[in-house]
């Protein structure tokens, strides 16, 4: 039987790996984070973009973009793919997560999901660096979306947690070594969601 739980903002003994995972709600104010939704909808050069899978090229189902510092290369090929500039707004936020996460992010993917049927597959952020699971810290504003993670080694011991408007989630150190995760999509109405992964692409 799989073993699913929902949980409600990582409560002590509930089974899911503190060591690995730290998910705070609330920590942009409800109107912060309409403003910094309206801004992104409205300022982002949103792209769609296409992927390989099982040898067949796919839409993939939402819309991306990615800043950072000028140094870094964010291509999974070593394309010297470069990103957008950060903008006072992207760095605002980046400022506000930082001292949660003990880090100091070099880059943003942003995700821009429309309504329920936009989703993410199951997958890792290792960033195609193998043996390297570098941390990602995760910022959502708009729609609350389930965000579910399983073991890679057996996907019966699954979590789920619902990412709330304005809420922070890190997964650490390991992380992706040990787990997938993905947001699926929705039967239920759903209202546009971005979620922003800041990570740190630099290799030194």
């Amino acid at each position: 039987m799989t073993q699913t739980h929902l949980l409600a903002g990582l409560l002590p003994n509930s089974g899911l790996p503190e060591e690995q995972v730290d998910y705070r709600p609330g920590v942009f104010s409800a109107e912060e984070s309409r403003q910094f939704m309206a801004h992104l909808i409205h300022r982002v050069p949103w792209q769609q973009k296409s992927q390989l899978l099982y040898g067949k090229e796919v839409i993939t189902p939402r819309l991306t973009a990615c800043y950072g510092n000028p140094d870094v290369d964010y291509s999974l090929t070593g394309k010297g793919l470069r990103p957008l500039a950060w903008t006072p707004e992207l760095l605002q936020i980046k400022d506000r997560i930082e001292p949660f996460s003990g880090a100091k992010f070099d880059s943003v993917l942003l995700n821009y999901y429309r309504d329920g049927n936009d989703s993410v597959s199951w997958h890792t952020d290792n960033d195609g660096v193998p043996g390297k699971n570098w941390i990602v810290a995760s910022v959502s504003f708009g729609q609350a979306r389930r965000f579910e993670f399983r073991l890679r080694e057996d996907h019966r011991v699954k979590y789920t947690v619902e990412l709330e408007n304005g809420s922070y989630l890190l997964m650490k150190g390991g992380f992706q070594e040990y787990w997938q995760h993905r947001v699926p999509k929705s039967k239920q109405p759903m209202q546009a969601r971005i979620n922003l992964t800041f990570r740190v692409l630099h290799r030194n």
